[in-house]
């Protein structure tokens, strides 16, 4: 699970640096500029995969209550 994050920060961190090259200097790099940007997004994409929503986290809370109504 850490090594994954890892994977994901290290992504986010050269898509940003890749996309600041791109933009820097006289002559603008329009290709490195569109992969920096395709890294960084894909980095951010599988960072917010292991995120649950906040639709799922109420339905687990409301399944735990009725358990527990029932339960008593």
């Amino acid at each position: 699970m850490k090594k994954h994050n890892y994977i994901s920060y290290f992504l986010i961190l050269l898509g940003g640096g890749l996309a600041i090259y791109g933009q820097s200097g006289a002559e603008k790099n329009v290709l490195v500029l569109v992969l920096g940007i395709i890294v960084l997004m894909f980095g951010i994409f599988r960072i917010s995969s292991h995120i649950p929503s906040k639709y799922e986290k109420e339905l687990e809370r409301e399944k735990t209550q009725e358990n527990e109504e029932d339960e008593l």
